[in-house]
């Protein structure tokens, strides 16, 4: 156990923000859909894909374990 006050490392927090960076970049890309009511590639197939990898990757991303040092 560690005597740090925060409950993950600085690995996980890293992972973290580009998880957060994926999900953000994922609603943006659906934001920029030019189709009326998103209907189109972006918003309906790659926007999407691109929120769920950022939401998996935090998964991973609270569940990585930290590098002993």
């Amino acid at each position: 156990m560690s005597n740090s006050p925060f409950p993950f490392s600085k690995k996980n927090y890293r992972l973290m923000l580009i998880g957060l960076g994926l999900i953000v970049l994922g609603f943006v890309l659906i934001g920029l859909d030019g189709e009326p009511h998103g209907n189109g590639v972006l918003g309906l197939t790659i926007g999407p894909i691109v929120t769920l990898a950022g939401f998996i990757f935090e998964f991973y991303a609270i569940f990585a374990k930290a590098e002993k040092s």
